[in-house]
């Protein structure tokens, strides 16, 4: 047991010990990161499983396996002593996990922020500024929807090389990365019934670096929730600043691309400007756009179920604040103040902070 109390140990003192942000992004974020993450996607992506799927699985049935056995041996050793053993095997085996988490991937939550990094003027974040950036994502919807649907978005389980481009062209753009981060192809996971009922769109797994995608977006969704994790697999492991790099990524892919990352800042927009009235920026959107969200809100009512989907959101909330994210699962929504507040040169190219 000595062994296991040693890893329980430093996971607990990995959690908490006060790594500077500075001291992150040189030395992993910037340096470590970016090797690993070559290494682990290019592997994973030649895999046609989700191997996230297979740890998941390994690890449930191994400890199943040794609770019955403890359970089988108990008149031996006694109810007591088996128990302690089964609590004192499942903490270690969190704590290996966490502590393979921080190494692989979960250490990017520590780094520096990405408004730090960026001209960024919070004086610039403001209703009258939402409420302009709102009429610019309908005339943009209005102007790429016919475009964007005669182009079409390809099958759902390869990497669009288009995409994949323009995404490595925003994040080298970032300054973000010493090497060219790996696309994931997306991939289908078991966990899908779940992503469905709880509104779970995408995730990245965190040891493999590999693309989890959910099986019912529908097409034009993709390209924005795909760049989304690609923008985690980068590092940049926020929330916010994450969906700021994936619609950053869309506009400049082709225009299936740009729809899916403007429908994507649209919906993002709706808590901050109007969404009802002749005043209203939606207001001013055409039959096919308006057809496209409806799609999604559609989508998200045949499949989500209130109960697993808040249920889901807790513990998510609670995840990201045990990792640093004071503002849980809100950070989501920061891309709106990112899009507002971050300087642009022309063609929404954001402008580097001076050193």
């Amino acid at each position: 047991m000595l062994m296991q109390a040693v890893i329980v140990f430093l996971a607990a003192l990995a959690a908490w010990a006060p790594l500077s942000p500075a001291f992150v992004e040189s030395h992993y974020s910037s340096a470590l990161y970016p090797r690993l993450q070559q290494v682990l996607t290019s592997f994973s992506n030649g895999v046609p499983l989700a191997l996230f799927d297979v740890l998941v699985i390994t690890i449930g049935v191994w400890w199943i396996w040794r609770v019955a056995r403890d359970i089988s041996t108990h008149r031996e050793r006694g109810w007591l002593r088996m128990v302690t053993a089964a609590v004192v095997r499942s903490a270690s085996t969190v704590a290996l996990l966490y502590l393979a988490f921080l190494a692989l991937w979960g250490l990017n939550y520590r780094r520096v922020p990405l408004v730090e990094k960026l001209r960024y003027e919070p004086q610039e974040v403001s209703a009258a500024r939402a409420r302009a950036l709102a009429e610019e994502t309908v005339k943009q919807l209005n102007q790429l929807h016919d475009t964007a649907h005669a182009a079409g978005w390809g099958a759902p389980r390869v990497v669009d090389q288009t995409l994949a481009d323009a995404f490595q062209q925003t994040v080298a753009g970032l300054g973000m990365s010493a090497g060219t981060p790996v696309p994931g192809v997306p991939k289908a996971t078991l966990l899908d019934p779940y992503f469905q009922r709880a509104g779970v769109a995408g995730m990245t797994d965190p040891y493999f670096l590999e693309t989890l995608v959910s099986n019912d977006l529908l097409a034009f969704e993709r390209p924005a929730i795909i760049a989304h994790e690609w923008s985690h697999l980068a590092g940049i492991a926020d929330e916010g600043e994450a969906n700021f790099v994936g619609w950053l990524a869309c506009v400049r892919g082709a225009p299936p691309h740009q729809y899916s990352g403007w429908l994507f800042l649209f919906e993002e927009l709706q808590g901050a400007v109007p969404t009802s009235g002749p005043d209203a920026p939606s207001a001013r959107l055409l039959p096919g756009p308006r057809g496209d969200l409806l799609a999604i809100r559609q989508r998200l009512e045949r499949h989500v179920s209130p109960r697993v989907s808040e249920a889901g959101w807790r513990v998510y909330d609670g995840y990201l604040k045990a990792n640093h994210i004071e503002q849980g699962a809100g950070s989501y929504g920061e891309v709106v103040r990112l899009v507002l507040g971050v300087r642009f040169e022309g063609n929404w190219v954001p402008v580097r902070a001076a050193r």
